[in-house]
C-alpha cells in the first residue's frame, strides 16, 4: 500500500510555511502540528466585516473585500473543519447577525453571487452572467441555514427562519435530488449540521441521507484518467468512513488514494485543476493560496485512510 514518507510530508510542510496564508498556516498547525483553534479563530477574523458577514477572498477565487454569502459559508465552513462549538464567540455572533439581516438574500435564499464580484479579481463562474452549476438554490443557503440550526438560539427569530429554510430546501431536494456536485456538498453540510443540533427528528433525516448517498455514487467520476480535470472525485464527498458514499465506494476510494499520492508536482505539493480567465496577476496569487488549502484537504484525506507514513 503507498504511504506518503515521512520525508515528503517535511518537504510539504516546508512549502506551506513559505506560501501559505496565515489562515491557513494555523490550519495546518492545528490539523498537524496540535495547534490551537484559537489562532484559526483569529486569523479568520481578518476576513470578517463590521456586518459580520464575510469577504476580502476568504474564498479565494473572489477578491470582494464586501461581505457576501459564498464568503460567509467559507468561513462557516472553517469553523465546522475545526468543531468549534463556542455559541458566544464573536465570529460566531457576527455571522448570525449578518444572516439576520437578510442581506443579500432573494426571498428564502441567500444570493450565490452578488453584484459586488464584477468590480474586483474573480474566477469566471462567480460574475453575475456565469450559467455555472454551482449556482443553485443549495449553494450557498444549504450550508448558512446548517449554521444557523447548529448555533442560532432556538427561541430566536433566525432559528425559526433558518428551520423553515432548511425544511424548505429538504422537500426541494427530495422532490428531485439529481443535482450537481456543489449543491449536493452544501445539502451534506446542511445534514452535518442538523445532526450537530440533534434536531434529526425535525426532518426526514434517514431518507435525506439515503437520497444524499445514492446522489453522491452517481455523480462520482470513475474513470482515474479523467481526474486530472474538473471532475468528481470520490474525495469531494468521502472524507472519512464514516462519510457518506463510503460504502459503496471504497475500493474506487483506495484508487484515489494512489493516485493522490502519484500526482504531487516538483515543489512536492499539489496543482489546481483549474484557471481563470482574465486576472491573470491576482490568480497568480489565489493559486498559491488554494495550493495551501489543497495542501491540508489532500493530507487529512491521507491520514483518515492510513495513507501518511
Amino acid at each position: 500500500m503507498k504511504t506518503l514518507a515521512s520525508a515528503d510530508l517535511k518537504v510539504i510542510k516546508n512549502w506551506m510555511y513559505r506560501n501559505a496564508r496565515p489562515l491557513d498556516l494555523a490550519r495546518w498547525k492545528f490539523h498537524f502540528e496540535a495547534g490551537g483553534v484559537e489562532a484559526v479563530l483569529e486569523a479568520l477574523a481578518a476576513y470578517q466585516n463590521e456586518d459580520g458577514g464575510f469577504g476580502h477572498a476568504l474564498e479565494a477565487d473572489a477578491w470582494n473585500p464586501h461581505s457576501s454569502p459564498i464568503q460567509t459559508a467559507t468561513a462557516v465552513e472553517r469553523l465546522l473543519e475545526v468543531h468549534f462549538q463556542d455559541n458566544s464567540h464573536p465570529a460566531v455572533q457576527g455571522i448570525l447577525k449578518y444572516l439576520d439581516s437578510g442581506a443579500e438574500m432573494d426571498g428564502n435564499t441567500w444570493m450565490n453571487v452578488v453584484a459586488s464580484f464584477n468590480d474586483y479579481p474573480h474566477a469566471p463562474w462567480w460574475h453575475t452572467t456565469s450559467s455555472s452549476t454551482a449556482r443553485s438554490i443549495f449553494n450557498p443557503t444549504a450550508i448558512l441555514a446548517g449554521f444557523i440550526l447548529r448555533f442560532a438560539d432556538r427561541d430566536s427569530r433566525l432559528y425559526e427562519r433558518g428551520l423553515g429554510i432548511a425544511k424548505e430546501l429538504e422537500e426541494l431536494f427530495l422532490q428531485d435530488p439529481h443535482i450537481e456536485m456543489h449543491p449536493l456538498l452544501c445539502v451534506v453540510k446542511l445534514l452535518e449540521c442538523i445532526g450537530e443540533a440533534g434536531v434529526q427528528e425535525q426532518f426526514a433525516y434517514t431518507e435525506l441521507n439515503a437520497a444524499a448517498g445514492k446522489r453522491i455514487t452517481e455523480l462520482l467520476e470513475r474513470n482515474a484518467s479523467d481526474w486530472s480535470g474538473y471532475s468528481c472525485k470520490p474525495s469531494f464527498f468521502i472524507k472519512t468512513r464514516e462519510s457518506l458514499g463510503f460504502t459503496d465506494n471504497a475500493v474506487l476510494l483506495e484508487k484515489e488514494l494512489d493516485y493522490t499520492l502519484d500526482i504531487r508536482n516538483q515543489e512536492g505539493v499539489w496543482d489546481l485543476t483549474w484557471s481563470w480567465d482574465g486576472f491573470e496577476q491576482a490568480f497568480a496569487i489565489s493559486e498559491n493560496w488554494w495550493k495551501a488549502s489543497i495542501v491540508i484537504e489532500k493530507l487529512l484525506f491521507l491520514r483518515a485512510f492510513g495513507r501518511l507514513g
